[in-house]
């Protein structure tokens, strides 16, 4: 994403706590900071990607200070209430700030087309959104603080529940005697087709993006889809709202996880049910 912009003519300083992936995005383009400060220091924007609100905070807490009247972006997916906090934190600095999680993967980072589903004030958005649209394709505001992050969370909950289901549908076709081939012909123009399945297969040689194609090389892997899905049931119970599939689908990736397929493409749950 960093490169993305770089390539577009955006000076672009970027820190990470891994010095490899600070060289790693020097290669493409981007300005090496020392510090996350340094990173920071004198830009219109800062964009943060981190793993869990808890970071999120912390990286904010530290940045918003410096970023009075400037624009702070999280692409993180993290849950409501963290998001909703980190808007406070900007508000209280004098900021704008939108929490624009993404969808699309490594394949739609590296390709620039990334959908960006944002939460935030108006004003915020049309500051984010020239930023946002280098290195995606699709920039949706969802509405306030937060609301990119519940787009994100109920997205990757219908994910994750379908990428099982195709799987299940998969091993069921294997055991028949019916073959990947006409499983896919028949159900990716009938009723039975989803995202998972035209677009990810997880069995290989159906789609050319599947990870199935590279040994589940990921792609989006097993525990970043587990934590998503875990922020889903987390969302739910606050919620009050009933998650019977979430809560299977989150058993399973666990249980896959386990299995010492958390860096693996979330797709080779297919693994799994067959008892591999």
């Amino acid at each position: 994403m960093a490169a993305a912009l770089a390539r577009a003519g955006v000076e672009t300083r970027g820190f990470d706590l891994s010095a490899s992936l600070i060289e790693a995005a020097a290669s493409d383009g981007v300005l090496a900071a020392k510090s996350l400060r340094d990173a920071i220091e004198g830009a219109d924007v800062a964009i943060t990607m981190l793993q869990s609100g808890d970071q999120t905070l912390a990286v904010w807490r530290e940045i918003a200070p410096q970023a009075r009247g400037e624009l702070l972006i999280d692409c993180s997916t993290i849950d409501v209430e963290s998001a909703s906090a980190a808007h406070h934190l900007a508000q209280e600095s004098g900021a704008l700030s939108v929490d624009a999680p993404v969808s699309g993967g490594v394949a739609g980072a590296r390709a620039a087309t990334l959908t960006f589903m944002c939460g935030g004030a108006e004003e915020a958005l049309a500051a984010a959104k020239p930023i946002l649209e280098h290195m995606g394709a699709h920039v949706l505001h969802c509405g306030g603080a937060g609301m990119g992050q519940a787009a994100k969370i109920c997205n990757n909950l219908m994910l994750g529940v379908t990428m099982i289901a195709t799987a299940e549908a998969f091993v069921l076709a294997e055991k028949l005697g019916l073959s990947h081939r006409a499983l896919f012909e028949a159900a990716s123009i009938s009723s039975g087709q989803s995202w998972s399945l035209t677009s990810y297969c997880p069995v290989p040689e159906m789609t050319p993006a599947s990870p199935a194609n590279h040994d589940y090389k990921p792609g989006f892997m097993t525990a970043l889809m587990l934590k998503d899905l875990r922020l889903a049931q987390e969302a739910a119970a606050r919620a009050g709202a009933a998650s019977p599939l979430g809560a299977a689908a989150t058993q399973l990736y666990a249980l896959h996880e386990s299995a010492g397929q958390g860096g693996a493409d979330f797709s080779s749950i297919i693994r799994l049910i067959r008892g591999e």
